[in-house]
């Protein structure tokens, strides 16, 4: 076992190989939103409802995962952009593997936006990243959408499914991107990559069954697990409802025992 394969069970579960990943790095894109204004509370309560890792950026580090010690993976997120300036879908890098790994990070993680005008020097920047991620052993995960003026509908399976095996083919471990919307559009798109494919949660939903039920799905299409925010860390209860994903995602309960747990919502 080398120092890519332990890092990738510090960020996943050692067993399943799943990833109940709770991304908290919404602070940089739009500020200190309800659910991530006091960051430390937040990891602990995701930590406490048994998420596998979180992904948070490098000013946060020693102040998010203070108490939580080793109990929940570490994934730096090295790009950014942000909604006040003129081009968000503009995401730069502004970290690198080397401050990640001093500061104790477990995987780096970068977002890429194909469609953007902006795409090439983002798509340099993820084969620039990756080749560093190799040489140091380090887990990389990309966060793949399509997002830009020409892009009609960000939900299109055949272009989640192109930006997913782009994401690999260019030195990703694990993919964070868009659930198309149903199990067989989702299963052509796990089916053609060869790394893992987690779901992002995408804008807060109306009720935790939409939730559970979309990551039921994803996992019966051959989905590595989730990437979950807004609809964790701003519902009324964040670590019951890190369980309850958990459930479904690496003890392979169905959507109604997983609302049982969660209180019947």
């Amino acid at each position: 076992m080398d120092g890519h394969e332990i890092r990738m069970r510090r960020i996943g579960h050692h067993k399943s190989g799943k990833f109940v990943l709770v991304p908290l790095d919404h602070g940089v894109t739009v500020g200190p939103i309800k659910g991530i204004m006091d960051i430390r509370d937040t990891i602990n309560k995701v930590a406490a409802g048994g998420a596998t890792s979180v992904s948070i950026h490098k000013g946060l580090v020693s102040e998010g995962l203070r108490d939580v010690g080793g109990k929940i993976g570490l994934i730096m997120h090295i790009s950014a952009s942000t909604h006040i300036g003129p081009y968000p879908n503009a995401k730069i890098i502004v970290s690198g593997v080397e401050e990640a790994l001093r500061l104790g990070a477990d995987a780096v993680s970068v977002h890429i936006n194909v469609g953007a005008e902006t795409e090439r020097e983002m798509l340099y920047d993820l084969g620039e990243v990756s080749r560093s991620c190799r040489e140091w052993r380090v887990p990389l995960l990309a966060m793949m959408y399509t997002r830009g003026k020409n892009v009609k509908d960000e939900l299109d399976p055949q272009a989640i499914k192109h930006i997913a095996r782009l994401g690999a083919e260019l030195g990703a471990d694990i993919i964070k991107t868009n659930y198309p919307g149903n199990i067989e559009t989702f299963r052509e798109v796990t089916r053609g990559c060869p790394v893992p494919v987690l779901i992002a949660g995408g804008a807060k939903m109306d009720t935790d069954r939409q939730v559970l039920q979309m990551v039921k799905d994803s996992i019966e299409a051959g989905g590595g697990g989730v990437s979950i925010g807004r609809n964790v860390f701003q519902h009324e209860n964040p670590t019951k409802m890190v369980k309850a994903i958990r459930r479904i995602v690496i003890d392979k309960y169905e959507v109604e025992e997983a609302i049982a747990e969660l209180g019947g919502k």
